[in-house]
């Protein structure tokens, strides 16, 4: 953000952008929001957008695209095989990453299945700084298991740790001896770890991390899927990073990764992904599977719409005042949920404002889903979807029973560029109101559970029916508001 003093002396994130096109949003009565959780499962993903007034769901693929990346759109190649959008993205992911090799991918979660059915064999175990649901999902299905090395400090809700995305790097070595090499392919940075709160990783440990494995030849796998936050982290809060440009931080986190895979639904405000290599040898690896499961090589799955988009996306990400929008926002956001005494995660991070669910609800045990219940609850009394990033998001353990997450937290994104602080004041007093009246939240149960990533349709139901308790008293204070 440009330094800007006010003379009024409050201080508050200035948007660096203007407002030229928008879409007209809803904000349905309660007794209607109650009806569409009725019919969703009490699951934010199942509701209708049309149900929904502010959608905080997710920052992917919902960031706003500039002026610049609709207008490349419109000088597409759509040609099936060689097409020029390709070597356009191409060229500018060889600049972004200075990797040489590019495989494209339809999203994220592509990217995961090639790299896991490449590299992943029964019995292998992948270290990471914290699991993302769909890349354990993926590790799994192909017979290997997911090991969390993070640090304490990284399920601290309250810190004030810069870096909690980090690696515990004495735990790290420790697994490395117990499991032996052979048993491990790579493993994983995540860059602003989702579950965690958007936490970021600093390059510092970056580097710790591959230097460890690379003694021990192991791959280095990085999800860079979050890294324009991580990037603006790194930046402002690594005191030997403060005169490093963006983009000499993305090349030495480059340098030291094997394998760079991301999601442009959200590094690159487009939809698509892709993976980036240094090594021929890798990338002949992995460029089979990209026709089986994504597509031909040089479209992988994406429309070439969208390519064009995410290499103007890239140029952009490295610009300071486009990725600071997130993180800013969100830091303003935290700032008024705490006034209110609202339990947050932090220091704030990227992707969206984190409500610790167990703190919001701590007579709603972890086997009730309070993530989820307090997601349901949010939306009840303000139209506003949230995520659930807790129990649900887990998977049972092997006898069945519940395996009680870490942290129990209900994600508020806020996608680049779409709310204005009139939005995000909204959403603060009606979920001030909410934590007020929060003894008549309890939890959920499931109807409907899935036996892989239940927590996207999934379908679950409020014990007690306290949805209708919650209306009645939403009726009480605010009458005829919706």
């Amino acid at each position: 953000m440009s330094k800007i003093k006010f003379f009024l002396g409050e201080s508050m994130p200035l948007e660096m952008h203007k407002v030229r096109v928008v879409q007209k949003l809803n904000l349905i009565p309660i007794e209607k929001r109650k009806q569409a959780l009725d019919d969703g499962g009490y699951n934010t993903f199942l509701l209708k957008n049309r149900e929904v007034f502010l959608d905080m769901l997710t920052d992917s693929g919902t960031n706003a695209m500039s002026d610049r990346q609709v207008a490349s759109m419109m000088v597409s190649d759509d040609s099936y095989a060689g097409s020029e959008t390709f070597y356009r993205l191409e060229k500018e992911l060889q600049s972004f990453f200075g990797m040489k090799f590019f495989l494209p991918a339809h999203q994220g979660r592509a990217c995961e299945n090639i790299i896991a059915k490449t590299f992943v064999k029964p019995g292998d175990i992948i270290p990471m700084n914290y699991h993302f649901t769909t890349t354990k999902a993926h590790i799994e299905l192909n017979g290997g298991k997911v090991e969390e090395v993070f640090t304490d400090e990284a399920v601290k809700i309250t810190s004030t740790n810069p870096f909690k995305g980090n690696f515990d790097l004495d735990k790290l070595k420790k697994f490395i001896k117990e499991v032996g090499v052979s048993h491990i392919p790579f493993a994983r940075i995540e860059m602003g770890t989702n579950l965690i709160g958007g936490q970021p990783v600093s390059l510092e440990n970056i580097k710790a991390v591959a230097n460890i494995c690379h003694k021990n030849n192991i791959l280095v796998v990085t999800d860079a899927s979050l890294l324009a936050d991580n990037l603006h982290f790194i930046k402002e809060r690594e005191e030997a990073c403060k005169n490093m440009s963006l983009h000499d931080i993305v090349l030495e986190i480059a340098k030291v990764t094997d394998v760079m895979y991301f999601s442009a639904r959200k590094l690159g405000c487009a939809r698509g992904g892709g993976i980036c290599v240094h090594d021929v040898k890798l990338f002949d690896m992995m460029k089979d599977l990209i026709p089986l499961y994504e597509g031909f090589l040089t479209y992988g799955g994406m429309s070439v719409r969208e390519m064009e988009a995410m290499a103007i996306g890239l140029e952009e990400t490295l610009d300071p005042e486009m990725i600071n929008q997130g993180p800013l926002f969100i830091e303003a956001f935290g700032k008024k949920l705490m006034e209110q005494g609202i339990p947050i995660v932090t220091p704030t991070g990227g992707l969206g404002c984190h409500i610790d669910a167990r703190a919001f609800l701590p007579h709603v045990k972890s086997e009730e889903y309070p993530a989820g219940a307090l997601a349901a609850a949010i939306f009840l009394v303000g139209g506003i979807r949230g995520m659930e990033r807790g129990t649900i998001s887990e998977t049972r353990n092997p006898d069945g029973s519940e395996h009680p997450a870490s942290v129990e937290l209900v994600r508020l994104a806020l996608p680049r560029r779409v709310f204005t602080m009139s939005q995000i004041s909204y959403a603060v007093d009606r979920i001030a109101w909410l934590f007020k009246n929060r003894d008549l939240v309890q939890g959920l149960d499931f109807v409907e559970e899935p036996k892989v990533l239940r927590f996207f349709i999934g379908r679950l139901a409020p014990i007690n029916n306290w949805s209708e308790k919650l209306v009645k008293k939403f009726r009480e204070d605010f009458g005829d508001s919706l």
